[in-house]
């Protein structure tokens, strides 16, 4: 149990910790000016929306949160939902039926699988990261009927980036649709923190379906799809995940919009970020630890065995390290691992500190 406010230093059970397990990437979860917004969008707005936003939820802090995400993902418009796993399954149960194909990737997360399973199409899983392989399953896809392509921009217990570019071109050349969850990638990579698309510099066009959370490097709640005017009329006519649930609270719009603001504005959190991962990357190997080539700020440390992997995640919780073991069946059996995820608010001596206790565990 977390007794504390979201942060690298943090008190769970009673113990005091260094976090090296949260998605708040950016240190924007606690952030004074995010505290402050939320706490003005509720004297504005109160707590509950009330209602479901085609009801009487939709308030103007919605409204300017939806318009701000458009903007800066690039797109036409933006649509709120409650939940990225709520996002997921309301995108393909509203874009795809019986007749249609949706191609996945092996290692898509959960929410994501679960959509493509939901949605009623002909569900396909590709070989990760393997364009030649989606190629093969795109020729082999029935001519009638709509294909979607779906993957994580970065993938959440890896840490590596999905060949985007690649899968765009294949995309076009098979009259398929393309979605991206860009959970763990948007504030994270990009110049302005605009996610793997704007780092492989792909428009609306080469990706028309764009889902990231709020609850990552934002630091807050709730997730958006972004793309045509047509997709998000498309989705407020017929994702049931959207028509169907209370809107999310006002006052977490408005604290999103802040750090919306803060992310855009303070890019030093994404280069420090950026030079930590590659410091504990350097330090790793130097130290024989087995990780996996990461492009994000998820660092897996590979052990193998799900029992060792718990008892190291253990011992470093002794030491004052928070690190969690990741086990089958969310990883492939046989690569149980520590999930390391850095933050822009950890120093060098935490990385250190951290590297000596793994090191000591581990071997």
């Amino acid at each position: 149990m977390l007794e504390t406010a979201q942060g690298v230093k943090v008190k769970v059970d009673g113990r005091n910790v260094i976090n090296f397990c949260s998605n708040d990437y950016l240190g924007l979860a606690s952030h004074p000016k995010v505290i402050q917004a939320l706490q003005q969008g509720a004297e504005q707005y109160g707590v509950g929306s009330g209602s479901a936003h085609l009801i009487a939820g939709h308030s103007q802090a919605h409204h300017e949160l939806e318009l701000a995400l458009a903007e800066f993902t690039g797109r036409e418009r933006a649509l709120l939902f409650s939940t990225g796993y709520m996002a997921n399954i309301g995108v393909m149960t509203a874009l795809l039926n019986a007749g249609d194909t949706v191609l996945e990737d092996r290692l898509n997360h959960a929410s994501l699988l679960d959509g493509g399973l939901s949605s009623g199409a002909r569900f396909q899983r590709y070989a990760h990261a393997n364009s030649q392989h989606l190629a093969e399953q795109l020729a082999k896809a029935k001519a009638k009927g709509n294909k979607l392509i779906v993957t994580d921009g970065v993938f959440s217990m890896d840490g590596d980036m999905a060949p985007l570019a690649e899968l765009a071109t294949l995309a076009r050349e098979h009259k398929a649709w393309i979605m991206v969850d860009d959970a763990h990638g948007l504030g994270v990579l990009g110049a302005q923190g605009g996610g793997v698309l704007e780092q492989l510099q792909l428009t609306q066009d080469d990706v028309p379906i764009l889902m990231a959370t709020l609850g990552k490097a934002l630091g807050c709640c709730g997730a958006f799809v972004a793309g045509s005017e047509a997709l998000i009329e498309t989705l407020i006519q017929s994702a049931r995940t959207f028509i169907y649930t209370t809107a999310l609270p006002p006052a977490l719009a408005c604290a999103s919009l802040t750090s919306l603001t803060l992310l855009r504005d303070e890019a030093w959190r994404r280069d420090k970020l950026a030079e930590l991962s590659v410091y504990f990357s350097e330090g790793a190997k130097r130290l024989g630890l087995e990780i996996l080539p990461s492009v994000s700020a998820i660092h897996p440390v590979i052990i193998g065995d799900s029992g060792k992997a718990l008892a190291v995640s253990q011992a470093l919780l002794v030491d004052g390290l928070w690190v969690t073991a990741i086990r089958p069946p969310t990883v492939p059996k046989g690569s149980a691992r520590l999930r390391v995820t850095l933050s822009a608010e950890h120093d060098k001596a935490d990385i250190d500190y951290l590297l000596t206790r793994l090191a000591h565990h581990c071997h």
